[in-house]
């Protein structure tokens, strides 16, 4: 399967770096302490602004407050936080200016997170405090194509989440998932699934910076 794109826009948690785990883990803490049942936290968290799940579950807390704490111990949860196989790669193959990252989680916990898997913090970082909405919302991606200077139908999405699938079609791009935090029948929205991304095979094709995206 080919894809014909300007820009490839990335998800974090789950895409470029192996988080899911330390993620899942603060939020069954955080549910626990707040009574919550925590399969339900789990359920709806991945993908999804911080700050928005404590609205959905629990609307009597402060949110914004919630939001700092939780973020704070993720990114303090390192115990498996590891990059993803074949990321660094892949990045090293996209020309400068042409790949982002499109995160759910705050500035603080992005860069903590791509310094400690030693990831290139990139030129476009859209994270949870410059978006009103986030996925499946398409801001976050809108936002990410626009400081890129890049049409949104021109942007293909990388992402594990159906919440970041959703965002990124609602957008009008293309989207294509990994199995790293859902199943393959969990991911069907999406127009591409793989297992890693080391089956994806970027190579730019002519002088208006167009990209070709080849994937098994």
């Amino acid at each position: 399967m080919t894809f014909q794109c300007s820009a490839i826009l990335f998800d974090l948690d789950g895409v470029l770096v192996d988080s899911t785990r330390s993620v899942a883990r603060q939020w069954r803490q955080w549910a626990a302490q707040n009574n919550i049942d925590p399969e339900k936290v789990v359920e709806i968290a991945h993908g999804r602004r911080t700050i928005e799940v404590v609205r959905i579950l629990a609307p009597h807390l402060d949110a914004k407050a919630e939001e700092t704490k939780l973020e704070k111990r993720e990114a303090d949860d390192i115990e498996g936080v590891a990059v993803m196989p074949g990321a660094a790669e892949l990045l090293k193959s996209i020309p400068e200016g042409q790949w982002c990252v499109v995160t759910s989680g705050t500035r603080y916990l992005a860069t903590s997170r791509l310094r400690l898997a030693q990831l290139p913090i990139p030129r476009v970082l859209v994270s949870a405090d410059e978006v009103q909405k986030g996925k499946p919302d398409p801001e976050p991606y809108l936002k990410g194509a626009e400081l890129l200077k890049v049409k949104p139908a021109e942007c293909l999405v990388i992402e594990d989440a159906p919440a970041g699938i959703r965002s990124a079609h609602a957008g009008g791009m293309k989207a294509i998932a990994l199995t790293s935090t859902y199943s393959v029948s969990e991911l069907q929205e999406a127009d591409g699934v793989l297992q890693n991304l080391g089956q994806i095979q970027v190579r730019s094709v002519d002088c208006d910076r167009k990209l070709q995206v080849d994937i098994p």
